[in-house]
């Protein structure tokens, strides 16, 4: 009983060292958020025989808007995308169209990655959405975490909870699990690849895995990126869609 008492006390004395949740989750979002942003990268999406890179530039103001441009292959070269809030729009060059994708089209793969429109589409910080505590301490490749679990405390999110894996210094996501509401995993993400740009801690490399499907899921590659810089604002437009 003695023993069992020790080991009750110990375990309590562990938790209550724990940090605040949330005061994690807004050092993480000072790293990874912006009031804008311009990015050029790579999405490597690893299919069954072969995989397939597709090069884009992203404008991105705060967590409202976006517009991305695909630059190659030559197959989607011109293909563009505005996201307006809870609205998105997608050019295709080879038809001269621009449709609005809603419902269950947002559930649909961005090009065949292992990424959904839906997941592009979340434009929410995570303490609106989650209740969240630290629930351990890991290490990732020699680095120290915090791991958090994530409920969701508002009904219209598209993961029910997530475990996210904190980096104790830099304060980025080195790893996420995303599930249903019925516990069931629906994806991975795995970042890497950190580098210090413009004073903040930011990985440039993210693999995303749909564990429902086969593979090796989809790398996402930041070959530069530039934070807090001006953005003309008829980027932001649908008249841009056509330009």
């Amino acid at each position: 009983m003695k023993y069992l008492l020790i080991a009750f006390l110990s375990l309590s004395f562990a938790f209550q060292n724990y940090p605040d949740a949330d005061g994690i989750l807004k050092k993480v979002d000072a790293n990874m958020s912006s009031d804008t942003n311009i990015t050029e990268s790579s999405m490597v999406i690893h299919g069954k025989r072969n995989s397939r890179t597709v090069v884009s530039r992203s404008y991105g103001e705060g967590y409202k808007k976006s517009f991305s441009e695909y630059l190659s292959p030559a197959r989607e070269m011109g293909t563009k995308m505005l996201k307006l809030e809870d609205r998105l729009w997608i050019y295709s060059p080879s038809t001269d169209r621009t449709i609005q994708l809603s419902g269950h089209m947002l559930r649909q793969s961005v090009m065949g990655s292992d990424l959904s429109y839906e997941d592009m589409m979340e434009d929410r910080k995570l303490t609106d959405m989650y209740n969240s505590k630290v629930v351990g301490e890991e290490t990732i490749d020699g680095r120290k975490v915090w791991v958090l679990e994530l409920i969701a405390k508002v009904d219209n999110v598209i993961y029910h909870s997530r475990k996210a894996w904190i980096d104790q210094e830099r304060f980025i996501p080195l790893k996420e699990e995303l599930f249903a509401k019925s516990g069931q995993m629906l994806k991975r993400t795995v970042m890497s690849d950190v580098k210090k740009i413009d004073g903040r801690w930011y990985p440039t490399k993210m693999n995303y895995k749909d564990v429902l499907k086969d593979g090796e899921g989809t790398d996402f590659i930041i070959d530069k990126i530039e934070f807090n810089v001006e953005i003309p604002e008829h980027i932001f437009t649908k008249a841009s869609l056509k330009k």
